[in-house]
């Protein structure tokens, strides 16, 4: 059976080290098109963080999605939202004071607030990192002033490496039994809801479609990439992937600046 939707992390798999798309790699992402192969970006960015790479990409309109926050949201590349799995007030209140229990910084991202939310008045210079390679503008809010009003998409724990370790070793066995957590960067612990997840994001996005699980093909690299590599019909793995990710795929592809993403497709697909 044929592949007709392929979901591609960003970060590590689509991009090379220099955060370029190849012309390798957009040949053979246009020949898939071309084919009538639909072409999903799958990624911890919000929408706003991804928007240059579907333009470069031709990826307009409201007959091509995306998945955003880890795959919290599934929704087409002009905004239309298709799932959402969202976090509650309540969730908000136990992860913002696991925080301070496990003295780690924690920034927010609202859905109804196009904009990343540092609850420390001494933000963190990888919160800083994210506002600039998201797109999105960053401001300072007192825990309080989050309501129930606000939609949270997602949470993130961040520090240096070695700190956010430490932090992390603090968290009792049953938060991660309520919660979707992933290690997207060394410096990045995402907490999502239970139900978020890039799998889950192939899942409601095959249903709406009217695929089958044979139908479709899985590209990344981190451990944040790994349910949907094993939701998909195909699973792929970078080179330059996590090690697990590596070995729970089907196919390990070539690394990211070997045009990996280029050579998968020329396998399985064109």
């Amino acid at each position: 059976m044929s592949i007709k939707l392929i979901t591609i992390d960003i970060d590590g798999t689509l991009i090379n080290s220099q955060r370029q798309i190849t012309e390798n790699v957009k040949n053979a992402l246009k020949k898939a098109q071309d084919k009538g192969v639909k072409i999903v970006l799958c990624t911890g960015r919000p929408l706003t963080g991804v928007t240059g790479y579907l333009n470069e990409l031709g990826l307009t309109g409201d007959d091509n999605y995306v998945g955003t926050y880890n795959g919290s949201l599934v929704q087409t590349v002009s905004g239309k939202i298709i799932t959402s799995h969202s976090l509650t007030y309540s969730n908000y209140l136990e992860i913002e004071a696991m925080s301070r229990k496990i003295f780690t910084p924690l920034h927010i991202h609202l859905l109804n607030l196009p904009r990343l939310i540092a609850t420390n008045k001494d933000i963190n210079r990888y919160t800083v990192h994210e506002s600039f390679m998201v797109s999105l503008p960053l401001s300072y809010r007192t825990p309080e002033d989050i309501t129930p009003e606000d939609t949270i998409v997602k949470m993130m724990y961040i520090n240096d490496p070695e700190k956010l370790d430490r932090s992390l070793s603090q968290l009792p066995e049953d938060f991660y039994e309520k919660y979707t957590c992933v290690r997207s960067e060394r410096f990045f612990f995402e907490i999502l809801n239970k139900k978020a997840g890039k799998g889950q994001a192939l899942a409601d996005l095959r249903e709406h479609l009217g695929l089958k699980k044979e139908e479709t093909m899985a590209i990344g690299d981190n451990e944040n990439d790994l349910s949907m590599i094993e939701e998909a019909g195909i699973g792929v793995a970078m080179e330059n992937g996590a090690p697990l990710v590596k070995e729970r795929a089907n196919f390990v592809t070539k690394n990211c600046n070997e045009d990996g993403v280029a050579y998968a497709l020329e396998k399985f697909v064109l």
